[in-house]
């Protein structure tokens, strides 16, 4: 025996409804002006009766409804503009409500989470080097929520399912709420070395047994956290530098450097941090000629680093010793700020080999 087939449902979405009822409200407005004029009143006398009517406002017919159908027909234009009308208005606020709702469920949800929070990881700051970290985080399975006042950054980490929460990083009393005298850590990322020393100055004084990993775009900034209180810094520069010039020492390096689409890579990787990779011949009348590595770092303050050092007469020198001397024609290749370098070589006479 052949089971019932379950009679079909009609559901449709609050947006869905707005526009129905719309339509709807429309079609009957157009309807009642047509019906009005075929019982021979004027354009001007069915729109303002079927305004009227509709609306309820109870000012009294245009002209006295003496028959049977004038009168029917005014009971469909009420009762069919009033549907219309209550059903479209109740998807827009169906469509409001459900949207205010569920994020005041998702507040709530995130907050009961965080509150429960036991610990964890806070990262201020959700930009590059903020996403990889939450990224590492989740694949260990270490719990962690993403503190940050840029809504776009905020927007990113909460498409990925990632704890959030919006506001100053340096604020008191928004890392009291998240926890952080339960909290294990703290990693402050901001791209502002300000910022980063003000953030772990604050949490430090909130809880003095956290660990805390900043973020300095330069090295003079390293001391400035560590007083104010950071247990390990994070020179992104410097990492990637010691992470290139491993890879540049180690045999054959002179191989990495004779292949451009390796560079390339790392260019892009470094780009993104930054950061590039160039390579700067010493002019003849550069005042450099004559000094040291050491020397050429220390003019540099700390901008870059020299990761390799070509010879006018093409002996090829990785990790050059800091008291080697620079002569005219040789070709430093450095790592360093994107910004930075340029204004260096300007001022020091190095140009770009072609």
């Amino acid at each position: 025996m052949d089971r019932p087939h379950a009679a079909p449902q009609f559901s449709q979405t609050p947006f869905q409804r707005v526009t129905t009822g719309s339509i709807f409200f429309l079609i009957t407005i157009v309807i009642a002006i047509c019906g009005y004029m075929l019982f021979g009143w004027t354009a001007l006398e069915s729109f303002y009766m079927v305004v009227i009517t509709v609306f309820g406002v109870g000012y009294g017919e245009v002209k006295p409804l003496e028959t049977t159908p004038e009168k029917l027909f005014t009971i469909f234009v009420i009762l069919a503009g009033t549907s219309a009308a209550i059903y479209g208005v109740g998807g827009f606020v169906q469509m409001v409500t459900e949207g205010e709702i569920n994020r005041a469920f998702e507040a709530e949800r995130q907050r009961k989470s965080i509150s429960n929070l036991e610990n964890h990881i806070i990262i201020c700051g959700f930009g590059y080097i903020g996403q990889i970290l939450a990224q590492k985080l989740e694949d260990s399975g270490h719990a962690f929520v993403v503190l940050s006042i840029d809504p776009e950054q905020l927007a990113i980490a909460e498409q990925r399912g990632y704890l959030t929460k919006e506001g100053d990083p340096a604020d008191e009393l928004i890392l009291q709420g998240l926890g952080i005298r339960r909290a294990k850590a703290l990693a402050t990322v901001l791209d502002s070395d300000a910022s980063n020393v003000f953030i772990t100055l604050t949490a430090r004084e909130l809880n003095p047994d956290l660990m805390i990993l900043a973020r300095g775009e330069v090295p003079s900034t390293e001391k400035k956290l560590r007083l104010a209180g950071a247990n390990h810094v994070i020179l992104p520069a410097s990492v990637s530098g010691a992470r290139m010039a491993n890879l540049i020492t180690t045999p054959p390096a002179t191989d990495f450097f004779s292949q451009s689409s390796q560079q390339e890579q790392l260019n892009d990787l470094l780009q993104q941090i930054n950061v590039q990779m160039i390579e700067l011949a010493i002019a003849p009348q550069s005042s450099l000629v004559g000094k040291t590595v050491r020397e050429l770092e220390i003019r540099g303050k700390g901008a870059f680093i020299v990761v390799a050092l070509r010879r006018f007469q093409g002996d090829f020198i990785t990790h050059p010793s800091p008291t080697l001397m620079l002569t005219s024609g040789d070709i430093l290749v450095v790592l360093g700020h994107e910004e930075d370098i340029p204004k260096f070589a300007r001022f020091y006479q190095l140009f770009q080999p072609k």
